[in-house]
Parts: C-alpha cells; sequence; structure tokens
C-alpha cells in the first residue's frame, strides 16, 4: 500500500495471512534470521537471510516444548520462553483465554548473537496469538505490535516481509520500504565464542554524537539502500561504514575489528556487526568467493570463531505460514 510519501507499510505485503482461521488442529509457521544496522543503519535497516526458525503449534491440554536445533535446550525451556510468554501476554492484554499449546521447534538462528533471534520469536509468539486467540489483527497490526515489543522496528520488518528494509515509525505507526538483495550475493555470518544480550550492547551506547560522526553514518546510510536497490556491490565497502554504535560495542564483539579490514578483498564486498553483535556479518560477491573468503577469516581470526560460520543467501520471502494437516 502507497502513502503519500512514498514510503510502504506492511498491508498487502508478504507475511502471515492474518486472516481468521479457526484456533484447531496445527499451525506451521516459518520465520527468517536477519540482521539489523548494516553498519550505519542503526534501528533502521535490515536484510533477511534464508536459515529459519520452524514451529508446528496445536491447541493441547498443557504447555509442551520439543525443540531441535541451534540452543535447542535453551528453546525447549518453559521457564522464561520469550515465544510462550508473549503469547500468554498478548492473549491476557487481549481479553482472550490462554490456549496451552504443544509446540515444535526446529531453530536455525543462533541465540545472542545479533542473528534476529528476538524478532523472529516474538512474531511468532504474535501470529499464534492471533490465530489460537482468534485477534482479528491484520499484516500492518502484527508488524507493529512486533515493533513496539522490540523497541525498534528493524529486525521485524526484514523477519516479516524479506528481502532489505528500511523503516521508519511515526508513533506505533511503522512504514517500509523493501527491495529484493541482488541474487548473486551471499552472506557469511562469524561467529564468536559468547553471545551477547541487545540489552547490554545498549548500554554502552553514548547518549550524544559529534556532528562529523553523524553525518558520515548519514552519507553511508544513504548509500547503503541505493547499494542493495542497484546491485553496486563497488559502494559496500564504504556504505557499510558505522561511527554511532560499532567503536562502542567493538570491545565486547571480539571479531569485529579483525573482520573489518577485510571488506573490499577476496570477493568480500562489506563487513558490519550483524545487528547488536556479536556475530559479524560479511557479505561477498557471488558462490565462488565464499571459500576464499572463509580461508581469509579464518586466517584473520586466528581460527577464534566458536563454530563454523553459517554461509547462507539472502531471503527474498519474510514469514510464512503453512496450511494446517
Amino acid at each position: 500500500m502507497s502513502d503519500e510519501s512514498g514510503m510502504r507499510d506492511a498491508s498487502g505485503l508478504s507475511g502471515l495471512n492474518s486472516s481468521g482461521q479457526e484456533p484447531t488442529g496445527s499451525i506451521q509457521l516459518r520465520l527468517p534470521a536477519t540482521s539489523a544496522n548494516l553498519g550505519p543503519g542503526f534501528d533502521t535497516a535490515a536484510v533477511a537471510f534464508d536459515f529459519f526458525l520452524e514451529i508446528e503449534a496445536q491447541a493441547a491440554r498443557e504447555f509442551s516444548i520439543a525443540a531441535t536445533g541451534r540452543d535447542a535446550e535453551l528453546c525447549g525451556r518453559l521457564e522464561n520462553n520469550l515465544i510462550l510468554e508473549t503469547y500468554k501476554e498478548l492473549l491476557a492484554a487481549n481479553g482472550r483465554p490462554i490456549v496451552p499449546l504443544a509446540l515444535q521447534l526446529a531453530n536455525a538462528i543462533p541465540l545472542g548473537m545479533g542473528c534476529g533471534s528476538s524478532a523472529a520469536a516474538r512474531l511468532a509468539a504474535i501470529q499464534l496469538a492471533v490465530h489460537f486467540g482468534r485477534l482479528d489483527w491484520d499484516s500492518q497490526r502484527v508488524l507493529e505490535e512486533a515493533s513496539a515489543l522490540e523497541g525498534h522496528p528493524d529486525n521485524v520488518a526484514a523477519c516479516w516481509l524479506g528481502g532489505f528494509v528500511g523503516a521508519v515509525c511515526e508513533g506505533r505507526r511503522v512504514h517500509v520500504a523493501r527491495v529484493d538483495p541482488p541474487e548473486n550475493w551471499r552472506a557469511i555470518i562469524a561467529l564468536p565464542a559468547e553471545p551477547l544480550a541487545t540489552s547490554k550492547a545498549r548500554a554502552v551506547l553514548p547518549g550524544s554524537y559529534a556532528q562529523r560522526d553523524v553525518v558520515a553514518n548519514l552519507q553511508s546510510i544513504a548509500v547503503l539502500g541505493l547499494a542493495f536497490a542497484q546491485a553496486r556491490g563497488d559502494l559496500l565497502r564504504l556504505a557499510m561504514n558505522d561511527r554511532i554504535h560499532q567503536p562502542y560495542r567493538a570491545p565486547f564483539c571480539p571479531l569485529l575489528p579483525l573482520l573489518l579490514p577485510l571488506a573490499g578483498r577476496d570477493g568480500i564486498l562489506g563487513v558490519a556487526l550483524s545487528g547488536a553483535g556479536p556475530a559479524v556479518l560479511l557479505i561477498v560477491d557471488g558462490e565462488a568467493s565464499l571459500a576464499p573468503a572463509c580461508a581469509v577469516i579464518a586466517s584473520a581470526t586466528e581460527n577464534r570463531v566458536a563454530a563454523a560460520p553459517i554461509l547462507c543467501r539472502f531471503s527474498r520471502n519474510g514469514a510464512s505460514q503453512f496450511p494446517e494437516k
């Protein structure tokens, strides 16, 4: 849907179908990982990847979770579970009975690494509440509820709609512009040993910035969206530069100073923290560059990464819902 400003909201865009299904049988959800900020786009820009949180849920006598994949033990806990807590809070806030669920999770998104795990979890919880609570919410309402819960719109917009997004808030209203990332580009996500809580990553940021740093970020973010839209890989080295958050988070993100110098060599187009970190996102120019890029990453980090890097494509598709069985 277009408005007078030329921006788009989530109405009519890809995202889960929130039409009133009966809360019976099972519902299957698939939500992509995301990376926000991409350097200069603090709380504004994000992109979706082709690895996912997948959920099958059905009404049950009591809550249960069977989890597989990354961080399965954490994902399978009933206590302090972000999906379940958000689901129950939404139903209670909207005067709906809390329907216990049996969840089967297959998770490929690392937790606490800056890959959009909380955005995927909150969007999943909202859609579960919409389905089992019979909430008459359209796609735009789902996006705005998720943005309010996250405190910023970037990850949830990319997770909900797919592709590369820029998002701006007008009160609670979220306006989104999106493009499909270039088909040939690939992403590498380097994972350190320890996660980093987003709250801690935000706490280290200053309350004000020098004008020269703000101007530098404005220049970079202005080019970043056009680089994605026009497949201008030659611009990413500069377009992913940041002076607003990465310098302050670098002490808690040990891979970042080691990998930032790789931008512009061995097929690596640009480098930035993935979200608030501590994982690092490297964008490469194509499939053939993945192996040499991984070799220079291993050399630069002296094999201090916690696990094999995630090699992936960008996802043009956002969250999806599969038919009930």
